[in-house]
């Protein structure tokens, strides 16, 4: 995992946007964000029963894997968006990146690759995207039915409990 500012300069959002302003595991912490490095399934299988997680599913995110939705798929992950439920990624293959809000409301970078696994506290506002290589084949983990449900931000968002909780635990 590597974690940095995102330059904000416009191109592909699949460059690495680089600021050179490195930001730690510590620092995402402070917004809720979690990561870990895990070499095996089993110790996702720990973390899942931990945080109590039952059921999951793999995809993966590639020209070659989903044809002509691709690009318009990538482009719907980069949307800037919410969910009212954690979320977590486990990287099984090739590199993508998190983008997510800090207290200043910028974006901070996150670039992870095979073994990375990332949790997203719901409430948060976050986006996805593959890099270069456009190929990223990640585990996704629910605590119930499989479901990916984005609220795209907007001004009524602010009035979302979840939302609501999650600015009053890490951003006040």
């Amino acid at each position: 995992m590597k974690a940095y500012m995102y330059d904000n300069v416009p191109g592909d959002q699949r460059l690495p946007h680089d600021s050179g302003r490195e930001v730690t595991a510590s620092d995402l912490a402070t917004i809720g964000v979690l990561y870990r490095r895990l070499a095996e399934t089993s110790e996702v299988d720990v973390l899942a029963a931990e945080r109590g997680y039952k059921n999951r599913d793999e995809i993966v995110v590639s020209p070659e894997k989903m044809g002509d939705v691709y690009e318009d798929k990538v482009k719907m992950f980069f949307n800037e968006h919410l969910h009212e439920d954690e979320e977590i990624r486990y990287i099984r293959g090739g590199q993508g990146y998190f983008d997510v809000r800090n207290k200043g409301d910028e974006w901070v970078r996150i670039q992870l690759e095979k073994d990375d696994l990332i949790i997203l506290p719901a409430g948060i506002f976050h986006r996805f995207t593959t890099d270069e290589s456009n190929y990223v084949h990640a585990m996704r983990l629910f605590k119930d039915e499989p479901k990916w449900t984005p609220l795209n931000r907007a001004p009524e968002l602010d009035g979302n409990d979840i939302r609501k909780e999650y600015v009053g635990q890490y951003l006040s």
